[in-house]
């Protein structure tokens, strides 16, 4: 983000608060306004119930801003002490910027400044014409206040205040008035606190120009057509419930399909670096996430479970301890080593009700995990292998190609964070540097965004709609092993801990699918789609056809399914479209007279004759 962009942001959300009060009147409280990733927000707090921001009001919200910035108001800052600023705070009944302001007392801030959009005095008239008298009567104060305390003179008007620490632009000219838009309305805890009180958040876009800000609605307008949810449901992939409750995705025949494939894609693949399969309990005794450190780290994210007999349990937020257990199941040698573990499991995670959304943020989470236990020398061999089950996977999801690769590390300012020994950490970062300087993975460093316990590799993939999103990592661990006190007897009879490297190759099920739903826009490839081919006879005396032409395809192993539903020819096309069936199989008098079937080929908008041995030839290339 330019620096120009980031005050733009930022004073447009002044200008928004502004735009609000001019509207609904001062007696709303200000929280605070920041710029935001592609634009920004204004929180406010509203205790009159007779006062209401609603979606119908963003549009004149958003012209009385485009009125604002014609105006030509200059954003000018004055600083204060924390005592002073208080009292300026209660003058204006802004108490909430008081609590800011204790907050700034114990980080060790002496110095408040505010930022104070002033226009003309003799403008006043004009440019306030048909506002809000709440509005001019609160600021003809605000104006005696300052100017008697010798803020501002008196050819100045304060037409907005607001207890900031800006940056902000020189004057609203400098913005262009068509660049933005108010976007929407949510509610939002004040500081971000789930015990505070609800605010009334009212967000918008910013960009450069109209034409930057034009570019991210549409692509706005094509990611609403691809949402998952939306599309998830139309194409009856998964439901949800509320007998049992939010974040807790039940996944349809269609659904299920799609997750069955994908774990035995992942798995074939990864057995072939000796990878085998596990399974670990979903629930464990909560000594084992007290080692692990989970249940110190991240105590509100852990469902604790209590049995009668008063044994507490939790279940699992991670595999990596329960595989832990399996290698310490029996005395380890060094020729036993490397050791792989895979596993696709449930684990659960307490989510805050409002940030649980679809299938990207759930409670209960299918993740795709495997672990490597070696040893030193044979990190690098690991860790490469890793990177090619990486690579075969994403291939054929399509993924593959338009992607990066963060070296994720240590934040060197902030080692505290960190588990483990540092000579152990030094070595991991040193081994996954060269691992991907010999790989030619071009990985970017990325300073503090290491894992806890170690360095790693992220793979940063963009979807068709331009988002970038990471999902394979490769973690390197030396402190998990130490924890557990891990062991195994090496060639000098001597015990060592073993190296732990974590492995995530499609991450969690859930967050994949949506991925892919919306990449695809639900039009999967052909091996991944849930019903691969519709046969749809023209009419009931071509059933029989249809069931030989079934047959054939089913014995070999294809997805096909024939539609006898009621509804008419064409609405049976229409359907198998909608719910982006690969191909349809048409079938009429004259392809039965030639032995052969009517091809429609739905991504590619293309339909021709073709036989039987050639269909099925076609569909294996595919497969």
């Amino acid at each position: 983000m330019s620096d120009f962009l980031k005050k733009a942001r930022h004073s447009l959300s002044h200008i928004l608060a502004q735009a609000v009060q001019r509207e609904f009147g001062t007696d709303i409280k200000l929280g605070v306004g920041p710029e935001i990733k592609n634009g920004f927000y204004y929180d406010f707090l509203i205790k009159d119930p007779q006062i209401k921001i609603q979606e119908e009001n963003l549009k004149s919200i958003n012209k009385n801003m485009e009125q604002i910035i014609k105006q030509k108001q200059d954003f000018y800052c004055i600083s204060t002490d924390l005592q002073k600023a208080k009292e300026i705070n209660i003058f204006l009944g802004q108490e909430l910027k008081n609590e800011l302001i204790e907050d700034f007392e114990k980080e060790g801030i002496n110095n408040i400044t505010y930022f104070l959009n002033l226009i003309p005095m003799k403008a006043k008239e004009s440019l306030l014409k048909g506002t809000n008298e709440n509005y001019i009567k609160y600021y003809e104060a605000v104006n005696d206040f300052f100017q008697t305390n010798g803020y501002i003179g008196k050819d100045k008007f304060i037409s907005f205040i607001d207890m900031c620490e800006g940056p902000h632009i020189n004057n609203t000219q400098d913005l262009d008035s068509k660049s933005f838009k108010i976007s929407k309305i949510a509610g939002a805890y004040w500081k971000g606190d789930e015990k505070n009180f609800m605010m009334t958040r009212v967000y918008g876009y910013a960009f450069e120009d109209k034409e930057k800000l034009k570019e991210y609605l549409n692509f706005l307008e094509e990611a609403k057509k691809r949402d998952h949810r939306v599309l998830g449901k139309k194409l009856d992939l998964f439901c949800f419930s509320d007998l049992v409750g939010p974040g807790l995705p039940m996944f349809t025949p269609r659904g299920t399909k799609i997750i069955n494939l994908l774990q035995e894609k992942v798995e074939n693949i990864c057995s072939k670096y000796g990878f085998e399969k596990v399974i670990t309990p979903h629930l464990a005794k909560i000594d084992l996430f007290k080692i692990s450190g989970h249940a110190d780290k991240y105590p509100e994210e852990l469902f604790s479970v209590k049995s009668q007999r008063k044994q507490e349990y939790a279940l699992k937020p991670v595999q990596c301890p329960h595989q832990t257990q399996i290698y310490a199941s029996k005395k380890r040698s060094y020729k036993d080593l490397p050791i792989r573990y895979m596993e696709s499991n449930k684990q659960y995670r307490a989510e805050q009700p409002g940030e649980i959304s679809g299938l990207s943020r759930v409670v209960a989470i299918t993740v795709e995990d495997g672990h490597v236990f070696c040893t030193v020398d044979q990190v690098k061999q690991e860790v490469m292998a890793m990177v090619n089950i990486i690579k075969d996977f994403f291939v054929d999801l399509g993924l593959r190609g338009n992607h990066w690769v963060s070296l994720s590390v240590r934040d060197m300012e902030n080692l505290d964070k960190y588990i483990g020994e540092e000579e152990d950490r030094q070595i991991c970062e040193k081994m996954l540097g060269e691992i991907a300087e010999e790989m030619n993975l071009g990985a970017i460093k990325c300073e503090g965004e290491a894992a806890v316990y170690g360095p790693k590799l992220d793979f940063m993939f963009k979807d068709s709609l331009g988002r970038e999103i990471q999902i394979p990592t490769v973690q390197l661990d030396f402190a998990t092993p130490k924890k557990f006190n891990l062991k195994y007897v090496d060639k000098d009879a001597s015990e060592k801990a073993p190296v732990m490297i974590h492995r995530a190759i499609l991450g969690s099920y859930e967050r994949l699918l949506v991925i892919l739903i919306e990449h695809f826009a639900g039009a999967f490839p052909f091996w991944l789609a849930p019903e691969q081919i519709k046969i749809i006879p023209v009419s009931d005396k071509f059933i029989d056809y249809c069931n030989k032409i079934n047959n054939e395809l089913i014995k070999y192993g294809f997805r096909s399914k024939i539609n006898l539903d009621d509804d008419s020819f064409a609405k049976k096309i229409r359907n198998g479209e909608i719910q982006k069936i690969p191909f349809l199989l048409i079938v009429g008098e004259k392809e039965i007279q030639n032995n052969t079937i009517n091809l429609r080929d739905v991504y590619n908008k293309q339909q021709y004759e073709i036989n039987i041995s050639d269909l099925i030839k076609k569909f294996d290339e595919l497969n």
